[in-house]
This record gives C-alpha cells, sequence and structure tokens, in this order.
C-alpha cells in the first residue's frame, strides 16, 4: 500500500470521529493558540517600543540629573522608570548629590566646552496637557510643548515636513515662534496640514507663529510622538518658568565606533561644570538612545518565556490525550487491523496510518491555534495602537512542535497495531 493510500485511510477515519477529534483539535489548538498568540502581542508591543523609544538612533546617547522617565507625550523624555544602560551611570548616586537638576548654564556650558566630533542638544520639557487653538478649531488637552536648541529634532528622531527648522538666532532672541507635530496640524489645519505655516496659533495663553510641521513619526500607546509643538528652549525657559525643571543634553556621535569615547569625554567634561570633586560619584546619568526600548522589550521577553512555558505544558497534556485516543483507536480497530494483516497488509502500512492519523489531528490543531493565536494577539495590539504583525518565526516552531507530538503521540499506538497478531485482531470482541 502507497504512503498516498495510507494518509487517504486517515483522512477518512479522523473525518469519521469528528467528536474525538474536536476534542483532541481543541486541547491543542488552545496550547498554541496561547503561545502564538502571546508571542504576536509581545512582538507587536517590540516593534512599538523600538518605533517610540529609540528616538536618536545607535550613535546618540543624552545626560540627564536621574534616571530617564516617560508620561506619555510628545518628545523622547517621559516614561516608566527604567535602568540606564551605559556602565558608567551604574555608579552609586551620593544622597549628598541627589536631586541636584541640571541648570541653564551647566547645561550651555557643556554644549560651548564639549570638544569632540559630534552634535550637542539642549532640551526642556515644558508643560504637558496643553489645548493649542486657532480661530474657532483647537486640539484635545493633550498637546505636550517641548523646548529645543537647532539640533533637538534631528536628535530625536524628527524631520521637517514643510516650512524650517529653529537656527541659532531663533534659540538666542526665544522668539514666539513654534514647530508643530503632525497631528496638532491636522487637527487645527484639516489635511493640508502646511496652511498651517506662517499661522498664529495658541498654546494656552501664549501665541506662536507656526515656521515649520514635522513628519509623521508615529504614535503608540507609549507616546503619542506627533502631539506635540517644540519652541525654542530659550522660550520655553521664559515662558513657562519653573526653577526646579532639568534641561536634557543630548550628543549624536559622527563615527558610531567612538561611541564609548564620546560617552567618556562627556563624562569628564560634565563632572567639573556639575562641581564634582575626585572622590565624589556622579550625580547625572547617561543612556544611550536605544537603552529604553531595550528595558522594556527585556521585559517582555520574561512574559514571551512564561508563554512558551504555559503553551509547552498545554501541549505535553494535548500529546498525552492523543495518545490515549490513539490507543482507544487502536483497540476499537483490532478486527479491521486483523483483516488489514489477513489480506496482506503489512506492518509498515499499518504504522504509517496510525501515525499520519494523529500528525493529521495534532497539525489540524496547530493551524487552527496559529490563527487564533495571531488574531487574538494581534487584536490585543490594535488596542494598543500597533500594526498587523504575523511572527513566522513562531508559526515555524510552532508547527514543527505539533508535527513532533502527532508523531510521539501516535508511535506508541502505531507500534501496538503493526505488532497485532492477525488470527486473535480477528477474533478479538
Amino acid at each position: 500500500m502507497k504512503w498516498w493510500d495510507n494518509l487517504v485511510l486517515a483522512w477518512r477515519t479522523v473525518k469519521g470521529n469528528r467528536l474525538r477529534t474536536g476534542i483532541t483539535v481543541a486541547i491543542i489548538a488552545f496550547g498554541i493558540m496561547a503561545l502564538v498568540g502571546i508571542i504576536t502581542a509581545i512582538e507587536a508591543m517590540n516593534n512599538s517600543l523600538r518605533d517610540s523609544f529609540s528616538t536618536m538612533g545607535a550613535n546618540a546617547f543624552s545626560i540627564r540629573f536621574k534616571e530617564r522617565r516617560f508620561f506619555g507625550g510628545g518628545g523622547g523624555d517621559r516614561g516608566a522608570n527604567v535602568t540606564k544602560s551605559d556602565t558608567r551611570s551604574r555608579k552609586r548616586v551620593k544622597k549628598s548629590n541627589t536631586g541636584k537638576i541640571i541648570t541653564y548654564k551647566q547645561a550651555t556650558q557643556f554644549k560651548q566646552l564639549y570638544d569632540f566630533p559630534a552634535s550637542v542638544s539642549i532640551g526642556i520639557n515644558g508643560p504637558r496637557s496643553q489645548v493649542v487653538n486657532y480661530e474657532n478649531k483647537k486640539t484635545n488637552p493633550t498637546v505636550a510643548i517641548n523646548g529645543g536648541d537647532e539640533n533637538y529634532l534631528r536628535l530625536n528622531g524628527y524631520e521637517i515636513a514643510f516650512g524650517r527648522n529653529f537656527n541659532r538666532n531663533d534659540v538666542e532672541s526665544s522668539r514666539d515662534i513654534c514647530i508643530i507635530g503632525k497631528d496638532v496640524a491636522y487637527k487645527l489645519f484639516g489635511a493640508k496640514i502646511e496652511r498651517a505655516l506662517d499661522k498664529v496659533i495658541r498654546v494656552g495663553k501664549n501665541k506662536y507663529r507656526v515656521i515649520g510641521i514635522t513628519k509623521e513619526k508615529g504614535s503608540s500607546s507609549f507616546l503619542q510622538a506627533d502631539n506635540v509643538i517644540f519652541a525654542t528652549y530659550n522660550n520655553v525657559r521664559q515662558r513657562y518658568a519653573n526653577p526646579n525643571q532639568s534641561y536634557n543634553i543630548a550628543v549624536m556621535v559622527n563615527d558610531i565606533n567612538q561611541m564609548e569615547t564620546a560617552i567618556g569625554e562627556a563624562e569628564a567634561a560634565f563632572r567639573p561644570i556639575r562641581a564634582l570633586h575626585v572622590e565624589e560619584d556622579n550625580n547625572f546619568y547617561i543612556d544611550k538612545s536605544d537603552s529604553i526600548a531595550e528595558t522594556f522589550i527585556k521585559l517582555l521577553g520574561t512574559i514571551s518565556a512564561a508563554a512558551g512555558a504555559i503553551g509547552f505544558i498545554t501541549l505535553i497534556g494535548a500529546a498525552i490525550g492523543l495518545m490515549n485516543i490513539m490507543l482507544v483507536a487502536v483497540t476499537e480497530r483490532t478486527k479491521e487491523v486483523g483483516l488489514i494483516k489477513a489480506l496482506g497488509g503489512k506492518k509498515g502500512s499499518i504504522r504509517s496510518q496510525f501515525l499520519f492519523e494523529s500528525t493529521l489531528i495534532s497539525l489540524m490543531g496547530a493551524l487552527i491555534g496559529i490563527f487564533l493565536g495571531v488574531m487574538i494577539g494581534n487584536l490585543v495590539g490594535s488596542l494598543l495602537d500597533t500594526e498587523f504583525f504575523i511572527p513566522w518565526n513562531i508559526i515555524t516552531i510552532g508547527i514543527v512542535i505539533c508535527s513532533a507530538v502527532g508523531l510521539i503521540a501516535g508511535l506508541y499506538p502505531a507500534m501496538k497495531a503493526a505488532k497485532l497478531d492477525p488470527i486473535v485482531a480477528l477474533r478479538y470482541e
């Protein structure tokens, strides 16, 4: 008997026992669905995190007076507590040095003194939850305003779509001009966002003339990167005075191979500015631009491992259930096996038929589970504004695992059926 005939017979047998097959398929599908669904959702969030947090590129780092925090508005300086990536920033901060913000004088002094082939940007966070008005239109009270210099947008991953960027004169004069994010422009000016150029908008109680509009950067549940307005840091410092506000310094090196050297030079340059003695630890942190995404992704990786464990345990249970069902099938079809052997059927054909049955059942569960897992995972991802994602690697692994489960679960019943004595089998009641 050819293998194709064995496969057809196995399929007919599977179709003929729908209830038993359906229960086994459901068990296997549940395990794969849990595995693929969680991994899909996590991978979708990973992609969103990378796009949202890796704002400056691999050749950039930032200097802060404390660990980076995120609060969900535009720009790159908000969110949950995370650990810094650079080993130098892991030093214990002495209690006497904690709480010392980076002042305007310190930030500007660093920019002037930092002698390294790199671009330096100074930024400051303005108030959150602002309402922006133009004529009779206004935004929701969710717009953030950030202050920066001529390098701020580039070092935070923004590009100009229309208009121009800040120049040094704009920064020094602290004039009331701004660059607005795409979401703000669309809310106030509709689809033709370029109409916002040279218009005067009101941010809270302050009026600004729009000189530029940024390209769409993309938003997620973690960051609303396009729902933001940028002014110069001197303007934000004057309009929204906050004596406890710390300045952020970002550095982008020209050569990524000089990253570690650039960080060392920055630390050496900033310690005297912060009036630190030789024996004192740093009271500031240096973190690389991709450290935030990597930290969150590592946390999500733990969930991925837990999902794998859940799926594995479920598949073990499914394999045991499938083996029991195949053993029952051998018992039910003892006479049939005896008849096949009496007519000249070989052990290999009988063994192949039972193995095909268990593998088909397992693969049916895999396909259903993968489909449901991808749909559920992306449904969860859509609630977090992530793009549709198909984890091909996990799908491939799931199919291979389920094929192995089917083969292993059906191996003992198949061997038992192949070893039946035809005379005893024909007399079996």
